[in-house]
């Protein structure tokens, strides 16, 4: 394990980060950044594909008026895939529109971000800026940071409740989700945003989906609620998925 070291995100400003070679180093590289544990830790994993306008209008609102004034007033961390696009940029900018505190951490397959002192050999991606953490996993494809990102919450929570909440996603973030229910972390699937989401929805309302799915739905872990509810309403069912197990 590397010491931590500063990175350039996409506004120009540097954020600490730290680059990791194996899961035994999370422990000390969690310390090394500075990051509080255990703590409540919230999970972002999916995307924003295929949305319409109002949809999307819509999730920005979920982010700002949601997710993170919760992270705030819990005192959690939220651990996402750190890039400025998508649901990882909407956690971003509502943490600077709230003028949140909460510890944002970003992870990343370390062959998709630009590296100080360091060539690229292949298309970087801009990291968001409103992040306050970023680790460095290894791999050069998206989808390789997926069980680094759901252990990095484990190693944060320590044994304080954590959620994961999904926003539409991709094949992606059917790995995502996977590593997120093997750690017996909750999810909760936003229904309505599309894809994923939409596709848990469905199977927790008994509808033929695919094997994936109900095997997923089967761990007794995930939950749903659609996108149009209200934002009173979202914030009870991510606080009763934060405060009532089982």
């Amino acid at each position: 394990m590397e010491k931590p070291f500063k990175i350039a995100i996409s506004n120009g400003l540097m954020a600490p980060a730290i680059q990791v070679q194996s899961l035994e180093d999370l422990p000390a590289a969690m310390r090394e950044l500075a990051l509080h544990s255990p703590c409540p830790i919230l999970v972002i994993v999916g995307g924003a594909s295929r949305m319409s306008e109002a949809d999307l209008a819509r999730l920005r609102a979920l982010f700002v008026k949601v997710l993170a004034p919760l992270a705030e007033e819990l005192g959690a961390s939220v651990v996402d895939g750190g890039t400025d696009a998508g649901v990882m940029q909407m956690m971003g900018q509502a943490r600077a529109e709230t003028a949140a505190t909460f510890p944002l951490i970003g992870v990343t397959p370390v062959g998709k971000v630009a590296l100080p002192d360091r060539i690229s050999a292949s298309k970087v991606t801009a990291l968001e800026p409103n992040h306050t953490h970023f680790v460095l996993v290894p791999g050069s494809n998206w989808g390789d940071e997926s069980p680094w990102l759901a252990h990095i919450a484990s190693v944060l929570a320590n044994g304080a409740p954590s959620v994961t909440v999904l926003v539409n996603g991709g094949e992606i973030a059917w790995k995502d989700v996977s590593e997120n229910l093997k750690a017996n972390r909750p999810l909760l699937a936003i229904a309505g945003s599309g894809r994923l989401a939409d596709t848990l929805a469905g199977e927790l309302r008994g509808e033929a989906t695919d094997e994936r799915a109900r095997e997923l739905v089967a761990s007794g872990l995930v939950r749903a609620i659609d996108l149009t509810e209200s934002f009173d309403s979202l914030t009870r069912s991510l606080n009763e998925m934060f405060f009532v197990r089982g």
